[in-house]
């Protein structure tokens, strides 16, 4: 009767332990460039201060072999300051991909130091969490007064609840 006794406890114990070790999520690496063309707007400009808003769209390519992010669509509104020659910029995105899923993400911009936060998905994308570095590969010389034209280039990894 002993013998029975501990062999359930132990049968309990190895079951307790499967059923709270917490499952492993497997990140997905990504590596994209995303071009934007918009809108640029001065609030207010002086020698020591500057803010401002862009609102941009573009598409986006992928760098990695999995392709994740490839043919993505974007829109972006952000706003940004400029005091005694420190840049802040904070971003919001909203990125589509080919089937119509989307993406909401936060990009704190701080001097030249790009990091791009995932918020929100739906569709495939639901309950997405992962964040990105990032920074500017090209910067053109604006066509039109008022207007952006760049492009920047993060790598990151992200996780999907399973």
């Amino acid at each position: 009767m002993n013998c029975i006794k501990k062999l359930r406890m132990m049968i309990a114990v190895v079951i307790g332990l499967f059923l709270f070790i917490p499952v492993a999520q497997a990140e997905t690496p990504f590596d994209f460039t995303e071009c934007l063309a918009g809108t640029s707007t001065v609030v207010f400009e002086s020698k020591e201060i500057r803010i401002g808003s862009t609102e941009g769209k573009g598409i986006i390519f992928s760098h990695h072999e999995n392709k994740v992010f490839d043919n993505c669509t974007f829109h972006v509104v952000s706003i940004a300051k400029v005091v005694d020659g420190k840049r802040r910029s904070d971003s919001y995105w909203k990125i589509m991909d080919p089937d119509g899923d989307i993406i909401i993400a936060e990009l704190v911009v701080l001097g030249p130091e790009k990091t791009m936060k995932f918020l929100y998905g739906t569709g495939k994308w639901k309950g997405i969490k992962g964040e990105a570095k990032g920074k500017t590969t090209a910067i053109g010389k604006f066509i039109v007064p008022g207007t952006i034209q760049s492009c920047s280039r993060y790598v990151g990894a992200f996780e999907l609840p399973k």
